[in-house]
């Protein structure tokens, strides 16, 4: 499944959770990093009003399908591909990364909220080594010299899987970055996960999640920052659904 804007293509080149795992797990193997994203309808909107995001995401290695729009799109132009919130990947990812013997980081946020994740993600992950930790000043720039620190202590160190809780496009743009300066690092951009892990943020109940009301739980529990957002998801979904029927 693909999604084009300015005559260029992003596309969701890891379908399948296996698929992905199996990736991810080979490249964990030889020591080759990469940059996972997550795309949902925020970001699409993101990529149509800025070339310069829709740069950075056709950078990532890996893209998967964040949000159940993305997946009934890709269903009508029959690719298919699973359901990946970037919130549920911090588990798999972890476990993957235990299996191979490979030091995380975890990057964003609050110190409050990194070290409450890291005390829920070591008792379910036996023999996951959780490095180091670091939550970015309020300012944190991409592009900046904090950026450059937070890089080079990931190269220096070995580590072999960042988790980026920075939002987008901060996040997806450090990886970026990060696939060039610290190129045996795996850096996956998981906007909230953290936060829903340590308890900082509470995600919608599963039954919520299950009838893919998510999206207005969300709307519902901060109306003014998050309205506005959805109703540019919202608008673009016309043209999306036509996208996906001239693929099918």
């Amino acid at each position: 499944m693909h999604f084009e804007f300015h005559g260029r293509r992003v596309a969701v080149n890891m379908p399948t959770r296996s698929m992905l795992e199996a990736e991810v797990r080979a490249r964990f193997g030889a020591g080759q990093g990469f940059a996972l994203a997550t795309v949902n309808l925020d970001h699409l909107v993101k990529m149509a009003e800025t070339p310069g995001f829709l740069a950075v995401y056709q950078a990532q290695d890996l893209v998967v399908a964040d949000g159940r729009p993305v997946v009934w799109l890709s269903r009508l132009a029959r690719r298919p591909v699973e359901l990946m919130p970037g919130s549920d990947m911090v588990l798999p990812l972890c476990r993957l990364a235990a299996e191979a013997g490979v030091p995380v980081a975890l990057v964003g946020s609050t110190d409050a909220a990194l070290e409450d994740a890291k005390a829920a993600l070591e008792p379910q992950v036996p023999g996951l080594d959780i490095a180091w930790t670091h939550a970015p000043s309020g300012r944190f720039d991409p592009d900046g010299p904090e950026a450059d620190h937070i890089l080079h202590r990931l190269k220096g160190t070995g580590i072999g899987l960042c988790f980026l809780a920075l939002g987008a496009p901060k996040q997806e743009r450090f990886a970026q970055r990060g696939r060039r300066m610290s190129p045996r690092t795996g850096f996956a951009s998981i906007g909230a996960g953290l936060d829903f892990l340590g308890g900082h943020q509470k995600r919608a109940p599963a039954w919520v999640r299950a009838v893919a009301m998510e999206w207005l739980w969300r709307a519902l529990s901060s109306p003014s920052r998050l309205l506005p957002r959805y109703a540019k998801c919202l608008a673009i979904l016309p043209g999306e659904i036509l996208r996906a029927w001239r693929i099918r």
